[in-house]
């Protein structure tokens, strides 16, 4: 049988001349007469092993199997057999590569260091770090911690700092001097802590026996502070007892009263009046401000506007309230506290003195006050009873610019304002609003809101109202009653 064999080997071969090559590839070809054969070629050859890359520097060398002579020889070899069949296949293509310097310094940096890059932009911005919390926090030394608990003994100096200034101890001594026996003296309590205190502690336990309704206590506490040489003289000591027995009705008001408010300094003016305010003595408070002018003695601001609230609460004293209004115009140094200034405001009010009420609210604004929802409801009062209705309206838009949280009077002053425009749509959503903030509509509210659908002649509304507002606990007045059952015999004629 004649056959042709063909065999590729990477295997040298010696020749019978007795020669020895490099390496040989002998090609034999077997053609059966009918079949033909393919041998197929072994894996090194099909799947070529890539040449060996650089050791990783990660890895350790040593902990490697080391390598024989054999197999360092059978590499070589297998090597050179597939270099040399790559050239054989090279040349009968007829096709050269030809590498680029680009690209030979590519691949040959890949074994030495980090491919270089080409020229572009060179002035790259790079993101700004991340900022640190060490340079977040500003400079300068911590701040101490306050209230620390020390692990060795406090000093009896240190205590007594603690004590002479703090309202629990002072007002408990008050409520110790209390619990006496009526034949026992405040020497038996106040003895025993006089060490502890210092000029002016003694006020806040004066002011609290005047509260607990002991004004001869206080007095008591007064005439032993005189003894302690320690605490008095002490100004604070003086009017707290002063105004104590004042508000009490168990100050002996001097004869003299003229000389008394002309010689005596004006703390103890001020207090005189306070407690004779607060004791219901209008009087006497009226005539001792009366002498304090006449002797140019300028009392606090806030002192008047005390006196016009209680004046202004009895209708035969307006004229007295006109006055103190006016020795209050006339007034520099106007420092009214934001709760005076509201109490003035409602006065005003009542007397029918609208400008007053906006020139105070105008100088709260100025003097850098931010004015509250019941001053902003005093105010929105006053321009509603002074029948300014779109004054009032630019009122309640400027609330809501402000974020101003309404309030039920708010609420209720603002309904009022919208019935009077005739502003169906904005009293309906505002009375939603009042609903919705969780306020219980009082029975003015639903009793406008009733006449404002009677006037646009919604019966059906009405009705729902009047069910409302009986299920919440009121009944129609008499003349609501009436005009409600005028417009359903009106609505019946009409049909």
């Amino acid at each position: 049988m004649d056959c042709m064999f063909s065999s590729i080997s990477a295997h040298p071969v010696v020749l019978l001349t007795g020669k020895l090559p490099k390496s040989i590839s002998v090609t034999t070809m077997v053609h059966p007469n009918t079949k033909i054969c393919y041998r197929k070629l072994p894996k090194n050859l099909r799947y070529p092993r890539r040449t060996k890359l650089p050791p990783d520097f990660g890895v350790n060398l040593f902990l490697q199997k080391p390598r024989t002579g054999t197999d360092t020889t059978t590499d070589t070899q297998e090597i050179d057999s597939i270099s040399g069949h790559d050239s054989a296949s090279e040349e009968d293509q007829g096709s050269n590569v030809v590498w680029e310097s680009d690209e030979v310094e590519a691949i040959s940096s890949l074994f030495q260091r980090r491919i270089p890059q080409k020229p572009g932009k060179l002035g790259r911005e790079r993101p700004l770090p991340l900022p640190l919390p060490y340079k977040l926090r500003p400079l300068g030394f911590p701040t101490p911690k306050r209230h620390v608990k020390l692990a060795y003994p406090v000093s009896r100096a240190s205590i007594s700092k603690q004590l002479y200034k703090n309202p629990s101890f002072l007002i408990g001594l008050a409520r110790e001097i209390k619990d006496l026996a009526s034949d026992e003296d405040v020497s038996v309590v106040l003895s025993k802590w006089a060490p502890f205190l210092r000029k002016g502690s003694l006020s806040m336990t004066i002011r609290e026996l005047g509260h607990l309704g002991l004004p001869q206590r206080a007095l008591q506490a007064f005439c032993w502070a005189q003894k302690q040489p320690q605490l008095f003289p002490d100004d604070k000591i003086l009017t707290s007892t002063v105004e104590v027995l004042a508000r009490n009705r168990e100050l002996k008001v001097p004869v003299n009263l003229e000389k008394f408010a002309s010689l005596t300094n004006r703390s103890l003016i001020e207090a005189m009046v306070k407690g004779f305010i607060k004791g219901g003595n209008l009087k006497l408070a009226w005539k001792l401000l009366s002498l304090a002018k006449q002797n140019k003695r300028m009392l606090d601001p806030n002192i008047y506007a005390k006196l016009i609230l209680e004046l202004g609460k009895n209708p035969d004293k307006h004229t007295l309230v006109v006055d103190l209004l006016d020795d209050l115009g006339e007034r520099d140094d106007l420092n009214l506290s934001q709760q005076d200034c509201t109490a003035v405001m409602k006065i005003c009010i009542r007397l029918g003195k609208f400008e007053i009420v906006e020139s105070l609210f105008n100088w709260s604004k100025q003097s850098g006050r931010d004015p509250t929802v019941v001053m902003y409801t005093t105010l929105l009062h006053s321009r509603y009873s002074e029948k300014k209705y779109r004054e009032a309206l630019s009122l309640v838009w400027e609330m809501e610019a402000s974020e101003c949280l309404f309030d039920l009077p708010a609420y209720r002053v603002a309904i009022k304002v919208f019935v009077a425009l005739n502003d169906l749509s904005r009293a309906v959503r505002y009375f939603s609003k009042l609903k919705e903030a969780g306020f219980s509509p009082t029975y003015d509210i639903y009793r406008d809101l009733i006449n404002i659908y009677m006037v646009s002649g919604r019966l059906a509304k009405c009705k729902e109202l009047c069910k409302e507002a009986e299920m919440a606990g009121f009944s129609l007045d008499k003349h609501t009653s009436s005009q409600l059952s005028q417009l359903e015999e009106e609505m019946r004629s009409g049909f």
